[in-house]
């Protein structure tokens, strides 16, 4: 199909996703950038964010992702995540009570090293909250 490129979504645990797209939308390091068909070889980290996928036919996806790096070329884009999940796998009121339950963890760690983790911990899942709640 013109205008479309090969796109792949892989996190530690698996292919998220493969399939032919026609634009995809990283949140990179130093911001969002667009991925079409025949962009420029590069590379980028990722932050914290949104990945938006147009797909070829017509179906758009949503991903929070968190770590890692992208990677565009002339065969495609791939996106290596340390952690990705759709956007409509995550349930609001499970993410607040996550939430809930990691504030309370930073607030009964013993020591410094407990409470650091469980800071890390309530962090992410505010970052995966800032961007639901912006989807």
């Amino acid at each position: 199909m013109a205008g479309a490129f090969q796109f792949e979504l892989v996190s530690p645990e698996r292919l998220l996703l493969s399939e032919e797209a026609t634009m995809v939308v990283v949140p990179g390091a130093e911001g969002e950038f667009g991925i079409m068909a025949g962009h420029a070889p590069m590379m980028s980290t990722l932050r914290p964010g949104v990945l938006r996928v147009s797909g070829a036919a017509g179906d758009d996806q949503a991903y929070y992702v968190r770590g890692g790096f992208a990677e565009a070329g002339p065969k495609g884009l791939t996106v290596l995540a340390e952690h990705a999940i759709a956007l409509n796998d995550l349930n609001a009121d499970d993410l607040a009570r996550q939430i809930k339950e990691a504030e309370e963890d930073v607030t009964d760690a013993d020591d410094d090293a407990t409470r650091e983790k469980a800071a890390v911990h309530l962090a992410q899942l505010r970052d995966v909250q800032a961007a639901l709640a912006a989807a």
